[in-house]
């Protein structure tokens, strides 16, 4: 059976209302200082940062948004019995929304549907917390330790969870098909994954708007629009039974 794996970039949610980070409207264009907010240094040091940033939470499109054609094509590619992986560098939960099981969805940067305790390390709801500061709490505290919360996401300063990148490495190496889509490989060690599946034999196809630094070395580059070239795309590796993987 034919693997695919698919990494995917903030271009694949950009349809659902959530914008991308360096696009020519991305937020880091938009606003420099966005940065320092999800700075894990200044944001562990710095209790202002800490308040900004849970007001940005707040405000951000990203726990309101639905999936897109994009998403539910990837979830509909899989349930046709095609072995797909997705590996994705977005930390909106719209793979798994759209249908595509959790445990063939890798994500990278973690996920803003979750906060973390920094102290004890403890999990829970995002929306939860985001109760508590519409509440009144402009920086909310570990209900079990009173350690400082974040997004369970990967800041700046912070390092991927290896176990993780292991496994979205072993799915380069092993895939038959890497699908590049939304996002300009800018990001490592993200981006080396797009090298490796190619150094491995994969057949590898970018769909992005922008060039990205292995374009060269795709077999094919579509520029068209996520929303529909995707689902396109995919149609050529559906299957008829299935994965049971």
């Amino acid at each position: 059976m034919t693997l695919v794996a698919i990494l995917s970039g903030a271009g694949i949610s950009t349809d659902s209302g959530i914008p991308d980070y360096r696009g020519p409207n991305g937020l880091w264009r938009r606003d420099p200082g966005a940065e320092k907010l999800v700075t894990y240094d200044l944001y562990m040091t710095d209790p202002e940062i800490r308040r900004r940033s849970w007001r940005m939470r707040s405000d951000s499109p990203t726990l309101r948004a639905e999936p897109n054609g994009a998403h539910r094509a990837v979830a509909e590619l899989s349930r046709s019995g095609t072995a797909v992986r997705v590996i994705t560098q977005n930390v909106d939960g719209l793979h798994q929304l759209a249908g595509m099981p959790a445990r063939k969805v890798l994500e990278l940067h973690g996920t803003a549907r979750e906060i973390v305790c920094t102290g004890c390390h403890v999990r829970s709801s995002m929306k939860e917390a985001l109760g508590r500061v519409a509440a009144g709490e402009e920086d909310p505290r570990c209900l079990a330790c009173g350690g400082i919360l974040k997004s369970a996401t990967v800041m700046f300063g912070e390092r991927l969870d290896p176990e993780v990148l292991a496994q979205a490495v072993a799915i380069a190496k092993a895939c038959e098909v890497f699908i590049v889509v939304g996002t300009t490989l800018q990001v490592q060690p993200a981006a080396s994954l797009a090298g490796i599946a190619a150094d491995h034999g994969a057949l590898l196809i970018v769909v992005n708007a922008e060039p990205t630094p292995y374009d060269d070395r795709a077999h094919e580059i579509i520029r068209e629009p996520i929303g529909t070239a995707l689902p396109a795309l995919l149609t050529r590796y559906r299957g008829d039974r299935p994965d049971q993987n």
